[in-house]
């Protein structure tokens, strides 16, 4: 394993919230996808306010997040926020989101995410201070 994976896998072990998008393949998420997230450890994860992303060309995909992408997080014990963030390519101009309602959405999910990333940190505060203790 190359320093820059081991890098960057330290980087999402360690995040307080992720945030992870996937252009849809084939009906799922892309092979590289699965094989980072394939190389973090089970228990890493767990309790991690995730928002879970997705694009594909067309909306007969955007169910990729709650057949696919989920249930992989699932397997972490992460803490999947319940509405996730689909785009299709007519949503973009110029690599910029364009469309209100999915923009509002997106606005929506990140809201939804703080009190989780507050208890995340809390949580984490805590287990240091009880190490410390021990």
């Amino acid at each position: 394993m190359t320093d820059a994976v081991e890098q960057a896998l330290a980087v999402v072990e360690e995040a307080d919230v992720l945030v992870v998008a996937t252009p849809v393949f084939r009906g799922s998420y892309t092979g590289l996808f699965k094989r980072f997230f394939d190389l973090i450890g089970q228990d890493t994860l767990t309790d991690k306010p995730v928002l879970l992303a997705a694009t594909g060309g067309s909306q007969r995909h955007a169910l990729v997040i709650d057949h696919q992408i989920r249930p992989l997080f699932s397997f972490f014990q992460a803490r999947t926020l319940p509405l996730g963030v689909y785009a299709t390519d007519k949503d973009f101009v110029e690599r910029d989101l364009s469309d209100q309602a999915l923009i509002e959405r997106a606005r929506l999910t990140v809201q939804r995410a703080l009190p989780l990333l507050e208890l995340a940190r809390n949580a984490r505060h805590s287990a240091a201070e009880r190490m410390l203790t021990i």
